[in-house]
């Protein structure tokens, strides 16, 4: 104990230093859709309604796809732990290679909606808007899958902070450009949540850009060198990726659509709802990233163990993600429970939006403590390489759990509970997750240390 508890502190404290810059960069990624809800919540419930679905949407495809993507993370995170950083560029290339070639689908979906928003009885007015929104936001797609490649690659080498820059300097040109567009009428006249996708596309091919000028004149481009020998599409490489990277993705997918689908489920219910349920889901995205930036720096230096097998590290830095994840998701939701009436009252005047989203506030405070257990063993688990049984416990757990059975509860429970109903299923399905993938993880564990 003596010997493992200072490793563990080690271990807290180099995941804390990893975690943070990660968390700033994904706060203020998810910042831009709280920027969206806030600036449309005073244009009208129509907009905040169509960005609530269209938002929905966009996030599951790209979450989807940059998932894949994210399979760059662990490879590169194995090939420097073993000291093989000579291959580490070649696998970023085909990692952009790859990104390159997901995004024709992906803009493609965005392009023709229809089948999806077919399913939803919707008023025509919104359905209009997110079919609009979502045409806009489907040129941005290939400059986010790129920035994401290169997001997976610096987190994988323990070099977040360019990140943190990028992601705060989005954040605020999206903050001004939006407000101008959507609400001021810079163009001419307030284009509301046109003006948010207009925004959005501005921004995502300047982090694009960005990522790849720090990859040319940055540290890790004069160490690594990664667009110097590109290298053609190699399918041994992309077959690997692919391996570790589709059930990654449909993970994410998964986990995604299990909260922003739920816009589209309940659009019958009205506009009120939706956009009630639309706040509380940006509050829950946010409290979310605290977890999943935590998780992302146990993958990253996890992996560098597993590579260089160091079973000690490996353990202490298991060990130190969970322990910080529990701890600071659980004074989170104590903050959620404290502060939900002046948190939704910052994203709309509407007192019957409002109403809505106080009420469904407190599930968001329950399950924070269980969410942040599964996501941290989930990325753990990717560090080892082990991908496809998670995928299978978070499908059966996410929409299984958390999707049919939110809209049993919904829908034909008696009385009916309504939004509630999926938010009462999807705190079900994740602790169901952490009692799944705890167990996996360590089973995981054991397997790979005791090959020789």
């Amino acid at each position: 104990m003596r010997q493992s508890r200072p490793m563990l502190l080690a271990a807290a404290r180099g995941l804390l230093a990893h975690a943070f810059p990660i968390l700033i960069a994904q706060l203020a990624s998810i910042g831009m859709m709280v920027v969206d809800t806030a600036v449309l919540g005073h244009v009208s419930p129509l907009d905040l309604a169509a960005v609530a679905i269209g938002g929905g949407i966009h996030v599951s495809v790209v979450f989807a796809l940059v998932g894949i993507l994210q399979a760059v993370a662990p490879v590169v995170a194995h090939l420097h732990g073993a000291g093989r950083d000579g291959e580490v560029a070649g696998v970023l290339q085909q990692g952009f290679w790859l990104a390159l070639l997901l995004s024709i689908p992906g803009v493609l979906f965005l392009l023709y909606p229809g089948a999806l928003l077919g399913v939803a009885n919707m008023d025509a007015a919104v359905d209009a808007k997110v079919r609009q929104y979502l045409a806009l936001l489907a040129w941005g797609l290939p400059a986010a899958l790129g920035y994401r490649t290169f997001y997976a690659f610096c987190n994988a080498l323990g070099k977040p902070r360019v990140l943190m820059g990028i992601g705060l300097f989005s954040l605020c040109l999206h903050a001004l450009l939006a407000w101008g567009l959507a609400l001021q009428g810079w163009l001419g006249e307030p284009l509301g949540v046109v003006g948010c996708a207009l925004s959005n596309i501005v921004i995502g091919w300047l982090a694009c850009l960005s990522g790849g000028a720090y990859l040319a004149c940055g540290p890790l481009g004069k160490r690594y060198r990664p667009f110097s020998q590109w290298q053609r599409p190699h399918w041994p490489m992309w077959r690997e990726l692919l391996r570790l990277g589709l059930p990654m993705g449909l993970s994410n997918l998964v986990e995604i659509t299990s909260f922003t689908l739920v816009s589209l489920f309940v659009a019958s219910l009205g506009a009120t709802v939706v956009a009630g349920h639309r706040i509380v889901a940006n509050i829950s995205a946010l409290t979310y990233m605290l977890p999943l930036s935590l998780a992302i720096a146990t993958m990253a230096a996890l992996g560098q163990a597993v590579g260089g097998r160091d079973w000690p590290r490996a353990h202490a830095t298991v060990r130190a993600g969970l322990l910080l994840a529990a701890g600071l998701s659980t004074l989170a939701g104590l903050l959620l429970w404290l502060a939900a009436e002046p948190l939704v009252a910052a994203y709309t005047d509407d007192p019957a939006v409002r109403a809505v989203a106080v009420g469904l506030v407190i599930y968001v405070a329950i399950y924070q403590f269980f969410d942040a257990l599964q996501t941290v063993a989930g990325h753990a688990l990717r560090a080892y390489r082990v991908t496809f049984a998670p995928m299978l416990v978070q499908t059966f757990c996410f929409w299984g759990i958390g999707l049919l059975g939110g809209a049993w509860l919904c829908y034909r429970w008696s009385p009916p509970l309504g939004v509630a109903g999926f938010w009462l299923a999807a705190v079900a399905g994740l602790i169901l997750a952490a009692a799944m993938l705890l167990p996996l993880l360590h089973k995981a564990m054991q397997g790979v240390e005791s090959v020789p």
